[in-house]
Formats: C-alpha cells, sequence, structure tokens
C-alpha cells in the first residue's frame, strides 16, 4: 500500500508522465483497430480470416499476461513502457508494409503482447506514483485518456485512409507508439531501489505468486473477468442489434461516437466516488448498467431506443474508468507486484475474449432478441457476484 501523502498531492502533478504516454499510444491504437479487418482483405482474406486477423490482438494480449510481468519485474516500468512503444511501432511498421496476410498477423500478434506490455507497466508506476488518498481518481483519468485516444484515433486515421489508404494509417500507429516511447523515456524510474532489493533476494516466480494469492485471483479476479467480458458487450452486441433494426452503419457509428462521449464525462466523478466512498458503487453500476441495457435492448426498436441503451451502458462504463486497475493496485502485494498484476491482467483478457465469444455463441443458437435477454440474466448474477466480493475488499481495506 502507497502510504497517505506527507503534503498536498495534485494530479497534474503526474499529468505529463502518466497520462501523455498513455493518451498518444491509445491514439494509434486506436487508429488502427477498425481498419484491422479492412487491411487484412485488402491482402486477399476472406471474412473469416479478416475476422481471426482481428481476433489476434487479443490473443496477443493473452499470451502475453504473465511473461511480460517478469519482464516488467526485471526492468522496471519506465524501460518496459518504453521497450512497447519502439517494438509497437515496429510492428505497426511491419503492417504498413506487409504483403501478405501472414506479415499482417504477426504484426498483429506483436501488437498485442505490447498493448500488454504497455497497460501494465502504467498501472505499476501509478501505483508508486501517486499516493492511496487519489489512487482512483489518477487511475479513473488514465483510463480516461485511453478513451480520449481511441476516440480521436478513428477520426485522424479516416482523414488519412482517403488521402494515403490504408497503410497510411499503420503508419500513423507507428509515429505515436514511438512518440509514446520517447515520452516513456521522461518518466521517473519510481521502483528502481524496490527492484535492487527484490534482486538480492532473488526474484519470485510467476506461478508461486499466482499460488499464493490464488483466492484473490479467483475472487477479485473473477469479477475483474465480469467487468470486462461486460464491457465487451458495447462492441458486440450493440452493434449487431443496430443492425437488426435497420440502422445504417454511419448512424450506428454515431450512436457509438456519442456513447464515448458519455463514458469520457463520467470519468473523473468515477474516480472521486471510488476515492471517498469505497469500490463497491462503481464496480456494481458497471456491470448492472450492461444488464439492464441488455435487457431493455429487445425494446428499442428504434435509433433513439438504441441510442438511450448505449448511452446508458456509457454512463455505467464510464463511472467505472479505471475500476480493473484500482482493484489491481488495491490487491497487489509489494513482493511480486508485477507478477500479481501479470495474473491480473490475465484475468480481465479472458473476460475480453471470452464476453464476445458468449454473445457469439447465444447468437449462434437464439433469436437475437433472446440472447440479449440471456446476456442480461447472466449480467444480473454478474453484478451480484460483483457486489459481494468487492464489498468484501472495500471492508477489508478501510479496517486495515
Amino acid at each position: 500500500m502507497v502510504s497517505e501523502p506527507a503534503s498536498g498531492f495534485r494530479l497534474r502533478d503526474v499529468a505529463l508522465s502518466a497520462y501523455g504516454p498513455t493518451l498518444v499510444s491509445a491514439t494509434g491504437y486506436g487508429a488502427v483497430t477498425p481498419v484491422l479487418a479492412l487491411r487484412a482483405r485488402d491482402l486477399g482474406a476472406d471474412v473469416s480470416t479478416a475476422a481471426a486477423v482481428v481476433a489476434l490482438l487479443g490473443v496477443g494480449m493473452l499470451v502475453a499476461s504473465l511473461p511480460v510481468s517478469v519482464v516488467v519485474a526485471r526492468v522496471g516500468e519506465k524501460k518496459a513502457l518504453v521497450a512497447a512503444g519502439l517494438v509497437d511501432a515496429a510492428a505497426m511498421l511491419l503492417g504498413a508494409l506487409a504483403g501478405t496476410v501472414a506479415l499482417l498477423a504477426v504484426s498483429v500478434v506483436v501488437s498485442g503482447m505490447t498493448w500488454t506490455t504497455f497497460l501494465m507497466a502504467r498501472q505499476g508506476f501509478m501505483i508508486d506514483a501517486v499516493p492511496l488518498s487519489h489512487r482512483a481518481r489518477a487511475l479513473s483519468i488514465l483510463g480516461g485518456s485511453t478513451r480520449v485516444g481511441v476516440l480521436v484515433g478513428p477520426l485522424l486515421g479516416a482523414g488519412l485512409i482517403p488521402l494515403a489508404g490504408l497503410p497510411a494509417v499503420f503508419v500513423l500507429a507507428a509515429v505515436c507508439s514511438a512518440a509514446a516511447a520517447l515520452l516513456a523515456w521522461r518518466v521517473p524510474d519510481l521502483g528502481e531501489d524496490r527492484r535492487l532489493a527484490q534482486r538480492e533476494r532473488g526474484q519470485p516466480r510467476v506461478w508461486r505468486v499466482l499460488a499464493d494469492h490464488r483466492r484473490t485471483l479467483l475472487t477479485l479476479g473473477s469479477v475483474v473477468a465480469v467487468i470486462s467480458a461486460s464491457r465487451s458487450v458495447r462492441t458486440g452486441l450493440l452493434p449487431l442489434w443496430a443492425d437488426h433494426v435497420g440502422m445504417s452503419a454511419s448512424t450506428t457509428s454515431l450512436v457509438l461516437a456519442l456513447a464515448a462521449l458519455v463514458d469520457i464525462v463520467f470519468t473523473y466523478p468515477g474516480g472521486w466516488l471510488m476515492d471517498h466512498r469505497g469500490r463497491v458503487v462503481i464496480a456494481v453500476p458497471v456491470v448492472l448498467t450492461v444488464a439492464v441495457g441488455s435487457l431493455l435492448l429487445p425494446l428499442a426498436t428504434s435509433t433513439a431506443g438504441v441510442a438511450a441503451v448505449a448511452v446508458l451502458i456509457a454512463a455505467g462504463n464510464g463511472l467505472g474508468s479505471g475500476i480493473v486497475m484500482v482493484l489491481g493496485a488495491d490487491a497487489a502485494p509489494d513482493e511480486g507486484r508485477a507478477q500479481f498484476l501479470g495474473g491480473w491482467r490475465l484475468c480481465g483478457d479472458i473476460g475480453l475474449s471470452g464476453g464476445p465469444l458468449v454473445v457469439s455463441a447465444l447468437a449462434a443458437v437464439a433469436p437475437l432478441a433472446v440472447a440479449a435477454l440471456a446476456v442480461g440474466a447472466l449480467g444480473l448474477a454478474g453484478t451480484a457476484w460483483t457486489g459481494w466480493w468487492v464489498g468484501r475488499a472495500d471492508r477489508a481495506r478501510t479496517s486495515a
């Protein structure tokens, strides 16, 4: 745990070092993600292969979570951030120059691995840089800066494509990653003394750390998987339903852009509430709004109805900006912190990967309206699970 600040701490004290690299990196990530399938199609992939290429981004994140934790533990957050930016820049240049789907697939997997590295390293940096009294607000704004980048990135990409084609978007992402690495180089290396002491004692093995904290990972870690899975509904179920009720692609994009803006607006209030009222008051609405929105979705037969559901889900998601990082920071031990956070990221990545698969499986065996109701019912169960375990963690944290 980080002790209470001895003097007045201000969030702007860490603004450039914490949020600058994140905003720039997320802009590149946000620019590339929507065009991955299109780039694969341009290289000759069929629809299913193009979808598989997109999925490889999540695969890269999933397989890297634990190995990367060892790297971060050894070299520190600063060097990990710099390395992630430089390697991702190279991967994006490969994506721009790729002449085959196979090369594009390699670049996507590597990019997913670097994104996980970046997320894990920045979380560790914030644990060291920010006192406990401001932790939730700082991490909420960190999550919000990612959201801003993911919103701005596609707009920049859309302006580039008519001028220079799809490869230009990958070049833009490479520039953003290199710029993020440069900004990260200016970040102070706050954990150097801790790493030196750890090196003298010997680095704990990943599996030993995970075994020692298995109860936390099976309880709060499963909550993280639930939260991550529920968040994937907005990008999976909502677009499918919009198409089902006859909304055009451009209208759907506008509705999702509106939801993204609502998401950003609620970022700071959510962090303030977590710092002053506990984590459970935010963790529950994140899952509950998705559950209620999914249950209401069959009634949304117009653009206004779909937009209302999207805004409801976005409000809950925005309030929960940074909640996964906050819960992880609260639970992380001093000994083997990076290895623990690797397991924590793995829990979140399982949820992010599993959520769309659940939606896809339900939609394959039942009408979309029934699938939405099933997702809503699962969300209500997930809400109860989240409230129970996060509430227990709140009580344990305040009584410590």
